[in-house]
């Protein structure tokens, strides 16, 4: 049987998150959920599943200290950085070229480094079968969220009809893929909520290594060329460092998942939030009368509907008169917002002074 490799992707901004997080120290590697950041959580939940020295992490130049830090019981080799920013189908094809030059039959999962899940053992009962499925068949598989509402700010996958695949006898059950959907307009995403055969793309996918090659061949083979200079490097980095600048900025879905010969996939029955906003992040929060979230000490009059997270979850908060506001204060900055633009707070990035972003 194939040696499965993850592939870990931190390489994110996580705008949306300031003042706590910088471009340095992004969403991933905050302490937004107790001790551990989100990246230290995606690592740990893979215990038992696959082990540490085949767990490899892609982030950035900027990060990749902040990186190397919170991951230090990762192998140094195990951790890469991209010398430049080319969106997810370049990453996805690095790591394919890393864990190909390691093991050419392996079996490859791909993570993204900041969600927030936390019933381990049924994402070990999902990713099982994902793998064992993966292992069998000349598919490429996703994992899809069961859509909780009619949210226009994700990519869906409809699925079709329950996959065949002799020999196996899973537990959760691949489906055909129809067809990746991209975000819907909110009249659409009800439809697709109504519907019910539709799921939210969680960006997780399994696949054989010869697969996606396979697949890349066909559909990108600027990428595929890309895997087969890692392959028979004998310096990955100098290799990866000439030719990764030069690779075409684009999706994995974009790239691959939408043109792919097959795409199954397997509906989530473990716990999933992408924690995209503070919004997402007052769900884990203390939660006060008045709908108001807080990290720490809250006193208010007359005020409701409020998020606040301080740095120091010991300091004193105190509200007047004062609703719908997020409030997030670190050493060095104070954000005060209207929550209903909590999705706009990446705007302001471009007007901070350089070293508070």
């Amino acid at each position: 049987m194939a040696e499965t490799y993850a592939l870990i992707l931190a390489g994110g901004s996580g705008t949306r998150f300031w003042p706590l997080s910088r471009d340095a120290r992004p969403k991933q590697l905050l302490n937004l959920f107790g001790e551990a950041t989100l990246l230290n959580q995606t690592i740990d939940r893979l215990a038992g599943l696959i082990p540490k020295e085949k767990i490899l992490i892609l982030t950035n130049k900027l990060q990749e200290e902040a990186v190397r830090e919170v991951a230090s019981d990762l192998p140094a080799e195990n951790i890469f950085a991209e010398p430049a920013k080319r969106d997810t189908a370049p990453a996805v094809a690095l790591g394919a070229g890393l864990i190909a030059a390691r093991d050419p039959e392996a079996t490859m999962v791909v993570l993204p480094a900041d969600q927030l899940i936390q019933d381990i053992a049924e994402f070990h009962s999902v990713m099982t079968n994902a793998i064992a499925t993966a292992q069998n068949t000349d598919a490429l598989v996703t994992i899809g969220i069961k859509p909780t509402w009619a949210c226009p700010s994700f990519g869906y996958i409809e699925r079709g009809k329950k996959a065949t695949i002799s020999g196996l006898n899973l537990t959760h059950s691949p489906h055909e893929v129809v067809k990746f959907r991209e975000k819907p307009n909110p009249q659409l995403a009800e439809q697709f909520l109504r519907q019910g055969n539709f799921a939210w793309n969680a960006g997780m996918f399994i696949w054989s290594v010869p697969t996606v090659i396979n697949e890349l061949t066909r559909h990108t083979p600027q990428l595929a060329n890309f895997i087969s200079e890692i392959r028979k490097s004998n310096n990955v980095q100098s290799t990866v460092d000439a030719q990764f600048p030069d690779l075409d900025a684009i999706s994995i879905d974009y790239a691959l998942m939408e043109n792919a010969t097959r795409v199954l996939n397997i509906e989530a029955t473990f716990d999933w939030d992408d924690v995209g906003s503070w919004i997402s992040v007052s769900k884990y929060l203390n939660q006060e009368t008045e709908n108001n979230a807080a990290n720490s000490p809250l006193v208010k009059i007359d005020s409701q509907n409020n998020i606040i997270f301080t740095k120091s979850a010991k300091t004193q908060v105190a509200l007047l008169g004062v609703d719908d506001l997020i409030i997030v204060q670190t050493e060095d900055a104070i954000l005060v917002a209207n929550r209903h633009q909590a999705d706009d707070i990446k705007k302001l990035i471009n007007e901070l002074p350089s070293d508070l972003k």
